[in-house]
């Protein structure tokens, strides 16, 4: 590729991109090109997908993949709520580049339920976390043969550009769908749920009985420090930012234990415990650790109060 052509297609903002595929094949096809063009125009290149789909990728790439980086989905997509922070490292590191791309594939089959509503609303902060910002691609691989149909409809709606179809007949919603998704209650708790209301006094007491219903769950070693620690902070901000009390409640599930604080407090910030930048003033640097330390973390915020939910799984 010439340099007038990698002028010529250099993005001034930010691309979000989705394809969608039905095989490794397809999925091949799509981020091989993807990739090599970046590589023809001196482009930094990070792929980020699942373990096989990954060696796919680097095999059809043969000489080509000592040049990108080539990061396990799985490990770094475990918690969504960690890859902005990735794609900001990566950006950042490269910031003399111009421009970088990447392909980052946060879902795939097999994923909980809840893990993909954290997919979809990850995706659609995306849109919010470089909006007027660094010029970079992203394109987002969609196993369609094997996600639920909700899920492919909501990568529609979180990607301005699907397959090189203009945003207007695919059904992007702009910032506003991530406002939305960050404002709309999550389940109800199961009425079996232990229930332990709290104020400032009540931290120590709060941490040994999660400790208590953790172990008793199964969770030990390292994932139950974790785990405590994490409930501290946000209990913590729960005190400092939500009235002075919350209310906790925690129990299981098939594969998890689950924490959950909730406060009157209401969270402006839609992007609050994802930039490691932003987070560390004293409001965000309670979600962005408990982001680090857990499985997986829910946050949702509206008029009616702020809900976060910690996953521990067994």
């Amino acid at each position: 590729m010439c340099a007038a052509s990698c002028l010529e297609g250099a993005s001034t903002g930010f691309e979000h991109r989705a394809v969608f595929y039905r095989s490794t094949d397809e999925l091949v096809d799509s981020v091989v090109p993807f990739v090599r063009g970046g590589l023809a125009c001196g482009e930094p290149v990070l792929v980020a997908l699942p373990p096989d789909r990954l060696a796919a990728v680097e095999q059809a790439l043969g000489s080509d993949a000592s040049h990108v980086e080539l990061v396990d989905m799985y490990r770094l997509g475990r918690n969504p709520a960690r890859i902005i922070g990735e794609w900001r490292r990566f950006i950042e590191e490269h910031r003399d580049a111009g421009q970088v791309r990447a392909v980052g594939e946060p879902g795939w089959p097999g994923r909980r339920e809840a893990e993909l509503s954290e997919v979809a609303l990850h995706e659609a902060l995306m849109n919010l976390a470089w909006d007027g910002g660094a010029g970079w691609r992203l394109l987002c691989p969609y196993d369609a043969s094997g996600l639920p149909a909700y899920v492919l409809d909501e990568a529609l709606r979180s990607h301005p550009l699907t397959h090189g179809v203009s945003s207007d007949q695919v059904g992007y919603a702009g910032h506003q769908h991530a406002r939305e998704r960050f404002a709309a209650p999550l389940t109800a708790p199961p009425p079996q749920a232990d229930l332990l209301p709290f104020g400032g006094d009540d931290l120590a007491g709060l941490r040994s009985s999660v400790a208590t219903l953790a172990r008793h769950a199964g969770i030990a070693g390292d994932a139950l420090d974790d785990l405590v620690l994490a409930t501290h902070e946000v209990a913590t901000n729960s005190i400092a930012h939500g009235g002075g009390a919350g209310e906790l409640r925690a129990w299981g599930e098939p594969g998890a234990f689950v924490v959950q604080v909730s406060d009157a407090g209401v969270i402006a910030d839609p992007m609050v415990g994802r930039d490691h930048v932003s987070d560390l003033d004293e409001g965000g640097r309670g979600l962005w650790l408990a982001n680090q330390l857990c499985d997986l973390v829910q946050v949702r915020s509206s008029v009616d109060g702020t809900v976060v939910r910690l996953f521990a799984w067994l």
